[in-house]
């Protein structure tokens, strides 16, 4: 079961003068930046009162964020749910008739186990399911 909406994710070209943007507009500083390799990409956190926002910069050309604003342009690239069991969610899913992006749970950013549901299945919304470790 959902739990809340975890963090809004947003692709971004340049991670630095995003975190000077976003400081400024929500009135307080990035508390962490994370690079995770395996995805090709470099994310800061803003604490938004329960939830988060998620800054995406690609790490190199190939990498999914760099493929989505070359596609798309800078701009929201997923919404992430909370899960108390993402192994479980991710069952549910597919019961459900939703398109999942891996098969098992990966590690990302701030700590967690995510699993993405595809585009197609979600009203052209990219999901992500996220339980921390």
């Amino acid at each position: 079961m959902v739990k809340k909406v975890e963090h809004i994710g947003i692709a971004v070209k340049d991670l630095q003068q995003s975190n000077a943007l976003f400081a400024s507009l929500l009135g307080k500083e990035h508390y962490k930046i994370e690079e995770v390799a395996s995805e090709g990409v470099r994310t800061s956190f803003f604490e938004t009162g329960d939830s988060k926002i998620e800054l995406l910069e690609a790490t190199n050309p190939e990498s999914p964020i760099a493929r989505f604003i070359e596609k798309k342009g800078e701009g929201i690239h997923h919404i992430a749910f909370e899960v108390e069991d993402i192994r479980a969610e991710m069952e549910r899913m597919r019961v459900e008739g939703f398109q999942l992006l891996n098969e098992e749970p990966k590690r990302g950013a701030d700590n967690k186990l995510v699993c993405f549901i595809h585009p197609k299945s979600a009203n052209g919304v990219l999901v992500e399911l996220c339980q921390s470790i």
